[in-house]
């Protein structure tokens, strides 16, 4: 199977061209339906190819031809990309490019902690429109956990991931993408969680990485003109009253209401919620307790996003130096010294 999007499609003599203006889903299904596999389907449909991509994913031989550069991305990374990250996969966008950073994080907490740090100590703010390089995932916009940042003309996109394997796959199909349509980002960060080990966490980033001939740039790796970020969260948090185990976005948080003196008001908190319960508390009770503390009645990632935007740049800076990831956020932000 072959799909055809782009402006130079009539170089395909063979392709099929199916109508689907005016079609509903039951008629799309059924031309879907309808294909063996053998053929060429020319589109500019987007429920049209991901009903394509659905059916025809799991074969390295379908793949989706951008007929503008005559590249092409597998038919699995067309569905990755439509599925996680809303990608345009018909390209063709205008307009001007700007000096963009795309920062991939693990999920909605970690996306919007990151947003309030962005903003909170390099004075971004929120951005409806994109440049043409941001186009492509710009209707990412409709999802309540994008967030696109902007100042002096520089943009942050920050996009949560589903979990470490979800920001590696992002990672890969974003480079590829890249690729084959033409465009490009300056600097792309890539946050993952430690888990057991900081060397097999860098490996996972340096592994997908390795099919796109990166070079080594000091901390960073570039691949062609774009610098690739690795930002690896692990940061522990001891204290008699918290069973931490593993590092995640939560340690951060710890840390970062500890230096505020939340965590010493809440004590008496954790202590009888402790006894209550009869074991440690896990850092997302703690998050909990905190939150309605703080007097916040929505969920998690507001809160995050709102303590951290309240905290002092002292301890925000502190936390994330003490965490290694300060000099990569501040690169991310186009902040470097």
């Amino acid at each position: 199977m072959r799909v055809v999007t782009g402006k130079e499609w009539e170089q395909f003599g063979d392709a099929v061209l199916f109508p689907e203006y005016g079609k509903n889903r039951e008629d799309l299904l059924k031309f879907v339906d309808s294909l063996s596999g053998e053929e060429t389907v020319v589109t500019s449909s987007l429920e049209v190819i991901d009903l394509l991509a659905e059916r025809f994913r799991k074969s390295k031989e379908n793949i989706l031809v951008y007929s503008d550069t005559m590249k092409s991305l597998t038919l699995k990374e067309v569905y990755e990309l439509r599925k996680y990250l809303d990608f345009d996969v018909r390209g063709g966008f205008s307009g001007e490019d700007a000096p963009v950073s795309v920062l991939f994080v693990e999920g909605k907490t970690d996306s919007k902690f990151f947003k309030a740090a962005m903003k909170k100590l390099f004075e971004f703010r929120e951005s409806r429109t994109a440049p043409r390089n941001l186009k492509f995932i710009e209707k990412v916009f409709e999802r309540d956990n994008f967030d696109l940042l902007h100042k002096d003309g520089k943009y942050v996109a920050v996009i949560p991931s589903e979990g470490n394997s979800g920001v590696i796959r992002n990672l890969g199909n974003f480079l590829r993408a890249m690729d084959v349509f033409g465009f490009g980002v300056e600097r792309i960060g890539v946050a993952i969680d430690v888990d057991e080990d900081r060397e097999a966490a860098m490996a996972s980033i340096t592994g997908k990485l390795a099919s796109f001939n990166p070079r080594k740039a000091g901390e960073f790796y570039l691949v062609g003109n774009t610098f690739i970020v690795p930002l690896i969260i692990g940061l522990p948090f001891e204290d008699e009253l918290i069973d931490w185990k593993k590092p995640t976005v939560e340690d951060l948080m710890l840390h970062l209401i500890s230096a505020e003196g939340l965590l010493e008001k809440l004590r008496p908190a954790l202590r009888a919620f402790e006894e209550s319960l009869g074991r440690k508390l896990k850092p997302k009770d703690v998050m909990y307790l905190a939150l309605s503390a703080y007097g916040h009645w929505g969920n998690l990632e507001g809160f995050y996003e709102l303590f951290v935007m309240r905290s002092r740049h002292r301890n925000i800076k502190d936390v994330l130096r003490r965490a290694g990831l300060m000099e990569g956020l501040r690169f991310l932000a186009f902040a470097e010294r």
